[in-house]
């Protein structure tokens, strides 16, 4: 609003300083009213002394009261018209040289508006009659000079109305137009374009209001106001549109859309306080409905003509205030909204009262239409009513989002404490299940090999060397074990080299050379200490058939990685075997084969052999991912 006043000022300002030392402020003038057959077009010229010499002299502004209920009996028949001629005196005009602007706050008649300077038409307006703006439209002539140089002497004023209509005049002045255009700019801007600017805001936070409603259609709050702001926006067509009065439908629009606004502020209201209002809720909308048939422009029952609207608009300003009384006493104790809403509809009907009686002539025709800003007065008060359900909808989603907060962190403290009572027992679960392996692991390997050796020295029938052989393999099969718990952070050549560091010592003097041929491989997250540990058996298997039985020179290890997984080879230059007879063999090498494909199937790999006479290419295959077992 403040914006807009701002606006307001720069239009009034604009217009360039006042110079009142060069205006004439006319009051006082000459008036007679002389009887005619009908509206006619004015003439391009005429003299005041040709007229009745019957002038009377009044003071401006000028404004005769109207009879209502005789204006109304009369308007709707009435074939004949009235001229009013009103004569205003230049003479005190102090000189200037450059044209003149004719500016008055107002001219209200039902008929054509005429202007004559010396005799001369200079101004015609309302010529298919009145505009629905035409009271809130401030006349606005510039009078450029004679030619033959004569100083303006005489303004006359030609003002058609029908017999029954009394014609109200501002009183005028007269001036240079840079002298007035401020004054006049600002009137309009204030009486037209603000009120216009206010209902497009009006309206357009009403259409807001409305997609909310399509997607919250339980809260109805949001449907009402959009019928405000849409009752609002038809009701303040007829401040600023400039179409003729003789539009029906337009007048039964703008009349109704009075009707329909109270209504839907009683509405509004009752959602508030909660109350019914059974009778009044009856009578508001029984009212509303009557009257938008009886004034239906195909019915004819009542016209909407300028002189039958008043006595409908009070009607309204009637209905508008029971509406104002009767909420703010049911509000009174039950919601503070009510009480405000009741406040906002009791300004707007004393705002609508202003308008009533500036337009039938009860106050100077020189005020200020009010009306226009109740789209203002409404706007400001559902606009309190968004802002504070606004603020408390944000303090209440802050207030939730601090509950869910504190609701939050007892709950990752409760899942931190599961989570490490969870881990507790999954350690002590990993402890225990590796304790089991590594005795079930010594139990059958190294446990069983020494056992067999003690027997074979206490009965004496084992040599040193194959004695010396089998604590070898048991030593070697101990590393292995404890190779495997080393921590190889799922890198499976880590765990390899550990192999090799391994089995180096031991072909060093067989004349058996290794070749290692290892490529960078991707992780394996899967791989624990269980896995490593079958991983280094089936290698350490495969390395050991070949020197046991191959008479092979060169051992060449290599990695590689397919599609899906990754591949350990270990091929050699020996002799080879028959691989399906040595599967089949229930010896010890037949029992070892099997065991590597035992122990691969245990980690979900797959072991293959490739022999020829040339030599045996052993294939480990490794899973890159290995589904999860359900606990």
């Amino acid at each position: 609003m403040a914006l807009l006043a701002a606006v307001g000022a720069l239009f009034g300002g604009a217009g360039g300083e006042r110079q009142p030392e060069a205006l004439l402020h006319m009051t006082q003038a000459d008036w007679q009213v002389e009887d005619a057959s009908g509206f006619s077009a004015p003439p391009l010229t005429q003299d005041s002394t040709a007229l009745p010499d019957t002038w009377e002299h009044v003071e401006l502004p000028l404004a005769l009261p109207i009879a209502l209920l005789r204006q109304a009996k009369d308007g709707a028949a009435a074939g004949a018209t009235r001229v009013t001629w009103i004569k205003l005196s230049a003479r005190d005009l102090p000189p200037t040289s450059g044209p003149l602007a004719l500016y008055g706050v107002r001219v209200k008649t039902d008929g054509t508006i005429a202007v004559y300077a010396n005799g001369h038409l200079v101004h015609r307006a309302q010529q298919q009659g009145p505009l629905w703006n035409s009271t809130r439209t401030p006349l606005w002539v510039v009078l450029e000079n004679n030619a033959d140089g004569t100083p303006l002497n005489e303004i006359l004023l030609r003002l058609e109305h029908t017999q029954s209509a009394q014609v109200a005049l501002s009183s005028l002045w007269l001036g240079p137009p840079e002298a007035l255009r401020g004054s006049y700019r600002l009137r309009e801007w204030l009486q037209q374009e603000l009120p216009a600017m206010l209902s497009a805001a009006f309206m357009a936070v009403g259409v807001f209001a409305l997609f909310v409603w399509f997607k919250r259609q339980h809260e109805m709050g949001y449907l009402l106001f959009f019928n405000l702001a849409a009752t609002s926006f038809l009701r303040g067509l007829h401040f600023y549109v400039g179409l003729p009065v003789a539009n029906d439908w337009f007048a039964w629009l703008t009349v109704n859309a009075l009707f329909w606004l109270v209504m839907v502020v009683h509405f509004f209201l009752r959602q508030l306080h909660g109350r019914p209002l059974k009778w009044l809720t009856y009578g508001v909308v029984g009212i509303t409905t009557t009257i938008a048939v009886l004034t239906m422009p195909n019915l004819a029952i009542l016209r909407n003509t300028p002189q039958v609207t008043p006595l409908i608009y009070s009607v309204a300003a009637l209905m508008g205030a029971a509406v104002c009384l009767v909420g703010g006493v049911s509000a009174w104790r039950r919601s503070n909204e009510g009480r405000l809403v009741a406040a906002g509809i009791g300004v707007c009907t004393l705002l609508g009262v202003t308008d009533w009686l500036l337009q039938n002539n009860f106050i100077s025709p020189e005020a200020w239409y009010l009306g226009a800003y109740t789209n203002a007065v409404a706007f400001s008060v559902f606009g309190a009513l968004m802002y504070r359900r606004y603020v408390d909808a944000i303090a209440e989603v802050e207030d939730l989002n601090a509950s869910l907060a504190q609701r939050l962190q007892t709950r990752e403290a409760e899942l931190e404490d599961s989570h490490r009572r969870l881990r507790e027992v999954e350690r002590r679960q990993t402890i225990s299940d590796e304790r089991q392996r590594l005795m079930q692991d010594m139990h059958d390997g190294l446990g069983s090999s020494l056992i067999s050796a003690i027997r074979s020295v206490e009965v004496g029938g084992m040599s040193d060397t194959k004695v010396s052989q089998i604590l070898k393999s048991c030593l070697d099969d101990l590393k292995l074990t404890l190779d495997s718990l080393e921590p190889v952070e799922a890198d499976l050549l880590l765990l390899l080299a550990t192999l090799r560091y391994r089995l180096e010592p031991r072909l060093e003097g067989t004349g058996v050379s290794l070749q290692w041929e290892v490529q960078e491989l991707p992780d394996l997250p899967w791989l624990d200490p269980s896995s490593a540990l079958h991983i280094l058996r089936i290698v350490q298997e495969s390395i050991a058939n070949i020197l046991r039985h191959t008479r092979a020179t060169e051992i060449r290890v290599g990695t590689a990685l397919s599609a899906s997984g990754v591949q350990v080879t270990i091929e050699d230059n020996g002799h080879g075997f028959d691989v399906d007879k040595a599967l089949g063999n229930a010896s010890a090498s037949g029992r070892g084969l099997q065991n590597q494909r035992r122990r691969a199937q245990a980690i979900k790999g797959t072991v293959t052999w490739e022999s020829r006479a040339t030599g045996t290419r052993f294939v480990l295959w490794l899973p890159l991912e290995r589904a999860v077992q359900p606990a």
